[in-house]
């Protein structure tokens, strides 16, 4: 089963960098029509500016900091409940594994023989845990739960591998400040700007 979910990760992430390719193929329809500016070189005349809005539709990223997170939030037991509605078909009843990765357990693994990368024992940080959650999950249908969703999400998985406690509820404020048990365990990048 692990080689059947590599092998469609693989695929979605091939699918991905073509999508990519596409995109910045098609860059110059996107760009403002120079040919409605004065004293500019006609343009391809196809294209339109995108808006702030619809910007904004596609900036969902969040980083490491916290930055861009959204509105609402979400606590331990919704998370169980929304875990088992829409998560537990595929990582099984407690996040232990089954068609999709495990999400629990793993810690003090890294270093073995045999690692098991979960959240609780490979993950940075629990921002990009919602990160993840909120742009590819579930698997039938990304991008499609709600953002409280999300927090109680990441609240319950935070919470079956040890990290916060049972009446937890995560928001804006407050998961930025979970500490990772695996934080220190990446190598910072140097490039300017970069966290």
């Amino acid at each position: 089963m692990r080689d059947a979910h590599s092998k469609r990760w693989r695929v979605r992430t091939a699918l991905a960098a073509w999508l990519s390719l596409c995109a910045l193929a098609s860059c110059s329809s996107i760009a403002p029509d120079a040919s409605n500016v004065q004293g500019a070189a006609p343009g391809h005349g196809i294209g339109a500016p995108l808006t702030e809005q619809e910007l904004a539709a596609w900036n969902i990223d969040i980083a490491p900091d916290g930055r861009g997170l959204p509105a609402g939030s979400g606590d331990v037991a919704t998370g169980a409940h929304v875990f088992a509605a829409k998560c537990a078909a595929c990582h099984g009843a407690q996040g232990q594994g089954g068609l999709g990765d495990p999400l629990v357990g793993g810690q003090g693994t890294l270093t073995s023989a045999k690692p098991k990368r979960t959240v609780g024992s490979y993950w940075p940080y629990a921002t990009t845990l919602f990160d993840y959650i909120r742009r590819a999950m579930p698997y039938n249908a990304p991008e499609s739960l709600s953002a409280d969703e999300v927090y109680a999400l990441s609240a319950f998985l935070l919470n079956q591998n040890g990290i916060v406690a049972a009446d937890t509820r995560l928001d804006a404020a407050s998961l930025p400040r979970v500490v990772m048990p695996n934080r220190q365990g990446f190598v910072a990048d140097p490039r300017p700007g970069r966290l």
